[in-house]
């Protein structure tokens, strides 16, 4: 398996693509100076696991650059291009808030209103109290996944109805795709409108985002990367029920770019869109050195990679946390370092920016890693971006 990947490093593919006008000489230098130290970071990760392909992008300096590595699939010898189709796994969840938060910037919906209030099977349930809100902050107590004898949303409303939080809502995080994927699901209807459709009408059209999916069609079918499980079993996402909702999505390096950058405001985009973005910046809750946003996770842009790590860690996924809400809210701020992990079986994705600075990275992968060499590989480009720019 690992002679396809060596070989495609030496053939790695780089595309740059800008986002706002840039001068080309300058362009060209920072390209391959990005270039060295990115290679640096990411081969490793994907010698010491087996990665059979990356696409690596960088916002510096209002420039986009795109880096690829590797193949997309090991059968093929099919190498990643800027083409190249990832699953972003839990990502997606950011998607989703920011349809919510688009609900909210129309008056369809507010972050106050209960659960039930939306979902008139649920009244008199255990979501009278529980918020769109908690369901936007892991805060609902509501399990990491929906289980696996629900394969419909009449069976899912059963199940809910008579589910009970171990924690009061608001006081602990416990990480759930369950979770987003109801704050999702009353988005929609409080817009009266599917889900998908809507996401795509409002969201990535309004963004610019001309190659992300839940469904990938046929005529990008060949573009779809392969995954690879932990132990390189060829394999792509089934979905499930609330799927598009907490980890549909499919998507480009040169896309995930264009979202990165209308959250650090660098795109001219629709107002209300701008505004609802931005709403996903305010922080609610508090669990040690992060802030949890409407989904994003938010640090202080000095953040240390020790406190980076921990934040993204299992402990922080798979356990109830204490949380500390905070009233009010936090309002969205640029001196901050916001990011979010994503997996499905056979994907891997890491999503850093830090908006003050106008930098950004997103790293997608198609084989299941840990997380924390996501995140320490992010850090390490992320740091050589900052010191290089303070010497300018």
């Amino acid at each position: 398996m690992m002679r396809p990947i060596r070989r495609a490093f030496a053939i790695a593919v780089l595309c740059v693509a800008a986002l706002l006008p840039v001068d080309s000489s300058a362009a060209g230098a920072g390209k391959a100076s990005i270039e060295t130290f990115v290679t640096r970071a990411i081969r490793p990760v994907m010698e010491r696991y087996g990665v059979p392909g990356m696409a690596v992008g960088i916002i510096v300096k209002g420039q986009t650059y795109v880096y690829d590595y590797g193949v997309a699939s090991t059968a093929t010898g099919r190498p990643v291009t800027s083409s190249t189709l990832f699953e972003i796994g839990s990502v997606s969840k950011t998607f989703t808030a920011t349809l919510a938060a688009f609900a909210r910037t129309g008056g369809a919906l507010s972050l106050s209103d209960m659960a039930s209030e939306h979902l008139r099977s649920l009244r008199g349930s255990s979501f009278d109290e529980v918020s769109l809100l908690d369901l936007g902050t892991h805060m609902s107590g509501l399990p990491l996944q929906v289980p696996d004898n629900i394969t419909n949303n009449a069976q899912l409303m059963e199940y809910l109805r008579s589910w009970k939080p171990e924690h009061a809502p608001g006081t602990y995080r416990t990480y759930s795709n369950l979770g987003i994927g109801l704050l999702g699901m009353i988005a929609a209807s409080s817009m009266h409108g599917d889900f998908a459709a809507l996401m795509h009408d409002k969201v990535f059209s309004g963004l610019g985002m001309q190659h992300t999916y839940f469904d990938v069609p046929v005529s990008e079918w060949d573009n779809y990367a392969q995954g690879y499980t932990a132990t390189n079993i060829p394999i792509r996402m089934v979905p499930g029920v609330l799927a598009p909702e907490a980890y549909g999505i499919k998507t480009t390096a040169g896309d995930m770019l264009r979202f990165i950058a209308a959250n650090m405001g660098m795109l001219d985009i629709n107002e209300r869109l701008q505004h609802a973005i931005a709403g996903t910046h305010a922080g609610y809750d508090r669990i040690g050195s992060m802030t949890q946003d409407l989904i994003w996770e938010q640090y202080d842009d000095r953040v240390g990679l020790k406190e980076l790590r921990e934040g993204n860690s299992d402990r922080m996924l798979l356990q109830a946390n204490p949380a500390t809400r905070l009233d009010p809210a936090a309002p969205p701020r640029d001196h901050v370092l916001i990011d979010k992990t994503g997996s499905t079986n056979g994907f891997s994705t890491y999503v850093a920016f830090i908006p003050a600075k106008k930098t950004g990275i997103v790293i997608l992968a198609n084989k299941r890693y840990p997380n924390d060499a996501r995140v320490t590989a992010a850090y390490a480009i992320l740091t050589r971006l900052d010191d290089d720019a303070s010497k300018d």
